[in-house]
């Protein structure tokens, strides 16, 4: 039986071991948004931010966003266009040292990721969240401000401070535990595939 949660960030590590595959998440409060380069420069090339991160969730993304007169509705003088997700597998690398170096406790990604991650997510306790492809637009609209950028040179792929409501639901893709939606739907597609087979080579 699967569960949805609305929380707010920061998420404590208990409430993440207790997520599941199959459950589903809409956060509240701040999510940082991270890319490629962004990662590259921090872990790369020693690059540190003044951020907390510990216990938030990140989202891949490189936001397209408007330079503008920093206001309490745009606090840090960018208001958001798209906020749109990337594929995650590029980052692969990144998620243990994600996790242990500054405490991250989800990832917010398209299109999951793998074996070294799922390893980091039961050591450290972490997820990934998948998020639904092509629902930019929509995202967008689950972002009440950015509050704050780091790391503004790499800009579109800075490190941002977004405030959010109610940004999901997610999908619990990845758990703590070891299980992957990803890996039932390859194992699922594997026993298809011998079936058709074992039905072509039937008929020949």
């Amino acid at each position: 039986m699967t569960t949805h949660h609305n929380v707010e960030t920061p998420l404590s590590e208990e409430f993440i071991r207790s997520l599941r595959i199959g459950d589903t998440v809409s956060l509240n409060g701040t999510l940082f948004g991270i890319r490629d380069a962004t990662q590259i420069h921090m872990f790369d090339n020693g690059r540190t931010t003044r951020f907390d991160l510990s216990g938030h969730a990140v989202i891949h993304t490189a936001p397209n966003v408007q330079k503008v007169e920093p206001s309490a509705e745009y606090p840090a003088g960018y208001r958001p266009i798209c906020v749109g997700t990337t594929t995650s597998a590029r980052m692969e690398r990144f998620t243990q040292p994600l996790m242990q170096q500054y405490g991250v406790k989800a990832i917010i990604g398209k299109g999951g990721l793998m074996n070294d991650s799922l390893a980091a997510f039961q050591e450290q306790g972490g997820v990934y969240l998948a998020i639904v492809g092509g629902a930019a637009a929509l995202e967008t609209t689950w972002v009440e401000a950015i509050e704050d950028v780091d790391l503004d040179d790499l800009n579109p792929e800075s490190l941002w401070k977004f405030r959010v409501k109610d940004f999901g639901p997610l999908m619990v893709a990845m758990d703590s535990h070891g299980a992957s939606l990803y890996e039932n739907v390859r194992e699922v597609a594997q026993s298809h595939r011998e079936e058709a087979l074992r039905g072509l080579t039937a008929k020949g």
